[in-house]
């Protein structure tokens, strides 16, 4: 269901928290062996694409690191089936700034990678995107249920495929600062900020924060709210149907204080969170043997990537559990990346298809740190038995799922660094006992975002 043409969902919310446990219940168990299955390049083709030989094209994105490498991967399978060539062009956040800077220049990517559903609208309202034609919407009917393919559209019109998901209520530990503390997994937010105590009372910092990108604190914020103020609360503050100085975002900040306003739980205290950025975040919290810099880091199932660059092996020496419940119902909130075509040619059409096919999602999924809502992705793709549950879980939640607030909120607010929901959240980190002013700011920025 839309609302005001801005391709944003009422969804429900009771059924992916369920799903999100579900999710979990064999992370313990990863035997770390490859699947045997077929995946990714060396599956017979499931999606025909037509010759491309001598075209080039650009495909934009603000994927860095092993995410853009393990892309890539997908792109050069592309240029194989077709014959075109491809390249990937780094984009800056906010990338509809960055986008409107190649489109004023003459010289827009044929295709770009949007991780916020504010963005998606912004390109349609600009004239920049072009609707996916039959044969990637045949994909999308095959493969996609009804909310992932509505979070695609604008105004009724099928924009975008959303090729990349991500869960964005876990929380991985240092299974072995876990056990030299003598800490299991908290399954409430009163157990988590004990566990902390007791992490911090052992020697090890309790949780890495990415304050320097103010994305991840957005999302610690949203999963707060989420499971404290309820569903229906949720949906009103995305919208902004509610002010942000509305009592439930106090109530939620508060409680986020509890965690932020102690500096020993804190890697490098106040002024090292601030200073880390997510890839660090993770790192640093599985070096060091037992003696990490932080027992657990907060972020999504796309942390494995991270892990990944560690001696640190997920489902042995990384595990992980959801984020815990701080009302009645542990939170889930999901994010994506949505492929858009900027240009109304055959090859932008055709990497639509080839994004929204089981075989481009197989090709990263078995390079592990990606989630993909593609239906017909086989699991056995995935490299290991945590990825592949959280992965179920997503599909078997079908169109129950909440969607991450920052990134349906106007740009402006929600998806700007240094700006916005971002810079607000990041003050608040550094002074929590400043939750009246940090609702006062968000309420501002907000209604200047939104117009209301």
């Amino acid at each position: 269901m839309r609302e005001h043409g801005t391709g944003r969902t009422n969804l429900k919310w009771a059924a992916l928290a369920a799903a999100g446990a579900l999710a979990l219940t064999a992370c313990g168990g990863d035997t770390g062996e490859e699947p045997s299955a077929p995946q990714g390049a060396t599956a017979s083709p499931g999606v025909e694409l037509p010759k491309l030989d001598g075209e080039k094209l650009q495909v934009a994105a603000v994927w860095t690191g092993p995410e853009q490498e393990n892309f890539t991967k997908v792109l050069k399978e592309f240029e194989k089936r077709t014959g075109a060539t491809v390249t990937f062009v780094p984009a800056q956040d906010p990338i509809v700034t960055f986008l409107g800077t190649k489109i004023a220049g003459g010289a827009p990517p044929d295709v770009a990678l949007l991780p916020q559903v504010g963005a998606l609208v912004s390109a349609v309202q600009n004239k920049w995107a072009q609707p996916v034609g039959p044969e990637a919407q045949a994909q999308l009917d095959k493969n996609y249920s009804a909310g992932w393919k509505s979070l695609g559209a604008v105004g009724g019109t099928q924009y975008g495929v959303y090729y990349k998901a991500a869960n964005k209520s876990l929380i991985w530990y240092n299974a072995k600062a876990f056990e030299a503390a003598g800490v299991k997994p908290p399954k409430t937010w009163k157990e988590l900020i004990a566990a902390a105590d007791t992490l911090s009372a052992s020697g090890t910092a309790a949780v890495s924060v990415a304050g320097a990108d103010g994305w991840t604190l957005t999302d610690w914020f949203e999963n707060i709210y989420l499971s404290q103020a309820g569903p229906e609360k949720y949906d009103q503050l995305a919208k902004h149907q509610i002010k942000w100085t509305d009592d439930s975002v106090k109530q939620a900040l508060t409680t986020l204080a509890e965690l932020f306003g102690r500096k020993d739980f804190l890697a490098g205290g106040t002024s090292g969170a601030l200073a880390t950025e997510f890839p660090k975040s993770v790192t640093q919290t599985f070096t060091g043997g037992d003696r990490p810099a932080a027992a657990m880091v907060f972020e999504g199932d796309f942390v494995a990537v991270n892990i990944a660059q560690t001696e640190a092996k997920v489902g042995e020496d990384a595990l992980v559990f959801p984020f815990p419940a701080v009302g009645a119902k542990a939170p889930v909130v999901s994010g994506g990346d949505v492929a858009v075509a900027l240009k109304p040619s055959k090859g932008a059409q055709a990497l639509l298809t080839f994004l929204a096919s089981a075989d481009a999602a197989q090709i990263q999924a078995r390079e592990g740190g990606f989630l993909s809502p593609n239906k017909a992705v086989d699991p056995a793709a995935y490299p290991n038995d945590i990825q592949r549950n959280i992965a179920k879980a997503l599909i078997a939640a079908g169109d129950d799922f909440r969607f991450d607030m920052s990134d349906q909120a106007p740009a402006a607010f929600g998806g700007t660094p240094g700006a916005g929901e971002w810079k607000a959240l990041q003050d608040f980190l550094a002074n929590p006992s400043d939750v009246a002013g940090t609702q006062a700011k968000l309420e501002a920025d907000a209604a200047k975002a939104y117009g209301n």
